[in-house]
């Protein structure tokens, strides 16, 4: 049943969020040929690529041949990826800590809004995500089989989730390779050499597809979008890695959030509108923003207070070796999402999915925990060494940070939702019930059966639902308004693409280009509706990546007739402006303006090239 809300919440009305220009250009072109597919290429003709492995896309390729080219097949991989997360997670949990635990774990994932929003749209970070998942659960067969070759196949899978989102997909790394460590038997040697071993593996996996772009002849080989010389390798660790970390890399038509600035803050819809807020110890429970305490961080919260006892107290009371592992592994892999999310200098709400399975997976540990019936061994397993708190102590503990949880949760919402409405309630409701539930629970002429019923079931089933109250409204306000993580790069407004793409279908007089455009990113849109080879101009930051020579040299082969320029150059446009390159400059002064005879409403945005026939 969890599954299935899963899938009812990614799959509704998929069809109606807004679609990614961007990577829906590289599907439309990758569809066209296997030089395309391969490399990842941005346009039909292959001279650029995106500055990404294309290994999900691949996956989109495959949707829209099997089920045709439309909005909703090019999100179905992710929204797939998404649903099967769920179960996969119920599965990882319950084996290095309870059913129960999976459960509320798969619940939690089930509506977490960040993970239903970008499985809901056209990016590839649902997959990596998927991956990381099945990545953990070889680790723990490897664990619990102590066969190693369950830890190559997760070093295998780790190594492509860097192939589908690169650097992302590190957030897991540590974590995981912590958990493999503790996890495993043997020696320390033993298991240091196991590690190394994997550690090769995972290399050797994760630069497969930039190792196999080299075997290709350069001038064979598409220039790599947002790289500074056109290698995939550049575009993968400096372009996605280093630049990203510092800020360096501005998204086109991106903007940033303004210290002191008034934001209206009236509807739900202008909350979320707000630019994610700068990077800060708190940044990940801010109350506005795409990256929300709706979206997030209420769950978030909610894993911190629970999580962390409760994984402390199994690795200390507990004499299994996976609850160590569990501890170190679930535990780092969180920290690591947690600092780095907090402080990476650009941030898209989708990146966060690189540790979404850690929230969930530490919500649904801490949770068993704190519900487990008084008096018994709970869900820190069998008495250790460590004997410090007698039972009754432990008890009082857990219910404790039980309590504490629901009044941080009660009156984060009521934070974040701006009012009372009926959400606020429902978790208000919860909270009360699960509290009164883990109180009846504790007394003493209560059975066995009645206990169980009280604590285990009714304190996990009501703190989700106080927990989870607000996450759900916040998805179904998500669906309702077509939210999307994506991005618009590349997004032509209608009033001007179907004019544009009309005139140029009638004008084209056998050129091999549909036009020529200023920058790589400013004509997905039209990519995809036409399927037809773009010129690109100028690459990211305004490197020019067609000369004034070339483009001369073209038009006179009749291979291009038209220019498309969207922005202008003023006196305060930064040198990183495309319309500021020099062959868009030279098209401005030479080329004749069509835009009103194309029936655009204005003009300066399509020119007839020099010495291009009329």
């Amino acid at each position: 049943m969890i599954t299935a809300g899963a899938a009812a919440l990614r799959l509704a009305h998929i069809g109606q969020v807004p679609p990614d220009p961007f990577y829906d250009a590289a599907v439309r072109s990758m569809s066209i040929s296997w030089h395309n597919f391969f490399f990842g290429a941005f346009e039909p003709g292959g001279s650029v690529s995106i500055d990404k492995p294309p290994v999900d896309l691949w996956l989109q390729v495959a949707s829209v041949k099997l089920l045709g080219f439309s909005s909703t097949t090019l999100k179905l991989p992710e929204a797939f990826a998404g649903i099967l997360s769920v179960p996969l997670l119920y599965v990882l949990v319950r084996a290095i800590w309870s059913a129960a635990a999976g459960l509320a774990a798969a619940a939690a994932m089930a509506v977490l809004p960040i993970e239903v929003i970008t499985a809901r749209s056209d990016t590839m970070d649902a997959v990596m995500m998927l991956v990381i998942v099945l990545a953990l659960l070889a680790v723990v067969r490897a664990a619990r089989t102590g066969r190693r070759a369950w830890l190559f196949v997760g070093a295998g899978l780790l190594g492509l989730a860097f192939d589908i989102k690169l650097l992302e997909s590190l957030v897991a790394l540590p974590g995981i390779a912590v958990f493999a460590y503790l996890g495993m038997s043997g020696s320390r040697a033993r298991r240091t050499l196991t590690l190394g071993a994997a550690a090769v593996v995972y290399v050797a996996v994760a630069l497969s597809w930039l190792t196999a772009t080299l075997l290709y002849p350069a001038h064979e080989r598409p220039y790599a979008i947002g790289s500074t010389n056109g290698s995939a390798w550049n575009a993968a660790f400096v372009f996605n890695g280093s630049d990203r970390l510092a800020g360096k890399s501005p998204e086109p038509g991106a903007t940033v959030y303004e210290p002191g600035h008034r934001y209206p803050v009236a509807t739900q819809e202008q909350r979320d509108h707000i630019p994610i807020v700068p990077p800060s110890p708190t940044r990940l429970l801010a109350t506005v923003g795409p990256l929300s305490g709706q979206r997030l961080g209420l769950e978030l919260l909610a894993a911190l207070l629970l999580g962390i006892p409760a994984l402390a107290w199994g690795a200390l009371r507990g004499k299994r070796r996976m609850r160590r592992a569990a501890a170190g592994g679930l535990g780092l892999w969180m920290l690591t999402g947690i600092v780095l999310y907090s402080h990476m200098a650009r941030l898209h709400p989708r990146y966060v999915e690189a540790f979404t399975p850690a929230v969930a997976a530490m919500l649904g540990i801490g949770l068993a925990w704190v519900a487990a019936p008084a008096g018994g061994a709970g869900a820190s397993g069998a008495r250790g060494r460590f004997s410090f708190l007698s039972a009754g102590a432990e008890d009082r503990l857990r219910l404790g940070l039980l309590t504490l949880t629901l009044t941080a949760t009660v009156y984060y919402s009521e934070r974040l939702l701006y009012g009372t409405p009926a959400s606020f309630w429902v978790a208000l409701a919860g909270a009360l019930g699960a509290l009164t539930c883990a109180l009846l629970a504790r007394l003493p002429q209560l059975g066995a059966r009645p206990r169980w019923l009280l604590a285990p079931v009714g304190v996990i089933a009501l703190t989700l639902v106080a927990v989870l109250a607000v996450p759900l409204k916040t998805d179904l306000t998500a669906i309702a308004n077509r939210v999307s993580d994506a991005g618009l790069v590349g997004q032509l407004p209608g009033d001007q693409q179907r004019p544009l793409s009309a005139y140029l279908r009638a004008h084209q007089d056998g050129a091999h280009y549909e036009l020529a455009s200023e920058s790589a990113t400013a004509i997905g849109s039209l990519i995809v509706q036409d399927a037809r080879p773009v010129l690109v101009l100028t690459t990211y930051d305004a490197r020019v990546f067609t000369s004034i020579a070339k483009l001369q040299h073209l038009i006179a082969q009749g291979k291009v007739r038209y220019a498309f320029l969207n922005t202008f150059c003023t006196k305060f446009a930064s040198s990183v402006n495309p319309s500021c390159a020099a062959p868009v400059q030279w098209v401005r002064a030479h080329g004749t303006d069509v835009s009103r005879k194309a029936g655009l409403r204005h003009g300066g945005l399509l020119y007839l090239l020099p010495g291009a026939r009329p």
